[in-house]
């Protein structure tokens, strides 16, 4: 009997002290979720293919969802990069060859400041150097990598997102921009799993939209700043302004224009 009491005196004390759920039900479909597959694809079956490079800009008010601070993009992959769920690489170059350390992913993600520190009782001053950690709100651009590819089995244009790379913008002591630079490439088709686990902001909330979701469903906006070509150049190598962005609607038009030639032959 004492037993039995206590059980039941230790059951009730977890409910008194339960977490109260803030939903209507405990969702969980999302957690347990894994990416669909792709269909297998021999070298063989690549008709024609193209590589591309796009920036997505999260300032860009279809994009919005990179800064909804309960699960941006960002600090997903830092996240899972620092619990080695994922491996990251150096920003080198976009082709994945030297993969980061922990300790050097721990070094890029945190910013180094001088600042000089006043004694209010002595008034002696000291330098000291504070370590500031970079949030998803320090990130305004993503680069990503893909490949776009006509599948001769299902004759269709097909699109393939290689890497993701948040960049970082670079200023002087006085906060003035001075450039933009890639911090590292996680490797897209590892990243999946990890993505197909988290979820993206969604005003319908009965509908469930994962990170996954969202890139292999192409619900972001982006801009072109590079084809593969034989002299690596991207688009702002050898153009400005409005041609500039000419230009990467022309290389968008390319794409788009040889997928219908293809079905009117």
């Amino acid at each position: 009997k004492k037993i039995i009491f206590v059980f039941l005196a230790a059951a009730n004390l977890s409910i008194a002290f339960a977490q109260p759920l803030n939903d209507i039900v405990n969702r969980t479909v999302i957690q347990e979720k894994m990416p669909l597959a792709y269909e297998p694809l021999r070298e063989a079956d690549i008709f024609w293919e193209r590589g591309i490079w796009q920036v997505i800009d999260v300032r860009e008010k279809q994009n919005a969802v990179f800064m909804y601070p309960e699960k941006p993009l960002f600090e997903i992959i830092k996240q899972a990069a620092l619990n080695e769920e994922i491996t990251l690489y150096d920003s080198e170059n976009d082709r994945f060859e030297t993969p980061l350390l922990k300790e050097e992913l721990e070094q890029i993600i945190r910013t180094s400041d001088t600042v000089e520190v006043f004694d209010p009782t002595t008034y002696d001053s000291d330098f000291r150097i504070i370590s500031n950690d970079i949030y998803f709100e320090d990130i305004k651009r993503f680069r990503i990598k893909e490949i776009w590819f006509v599948n001769s089995k299902t004759a269709q244009m097909e699109v393939r997102i290689i890497g993701i790379a948040p960049m970082i913008e670079v200023k002087d002591e006085n906060d003035n921009f001075l450039y933009e630079k890639v911090m590292f490439w996680a490797y897209y088709p590892e990243l999946r799993e990890v993505l197909a686990q988290n979820e993206v902001f969604n005003t319908n909330q009965s509908s469930r939209v994962t990170w996954d979701d969202y890139f292999e469903q192409r619900r972001f906006s982006s801009t072109i700043f590079k084809e593969n070509n034989v002299r690596d150049r991207r688009i702002k190598d050898y153009l400005t302004g409005v041609d500039l962005l000419k230009e990467a609607e022309k290389i968008k038009s390319e794409i788009s224009n040889f997928e219908h030639d293809m079905w009117s032959q």
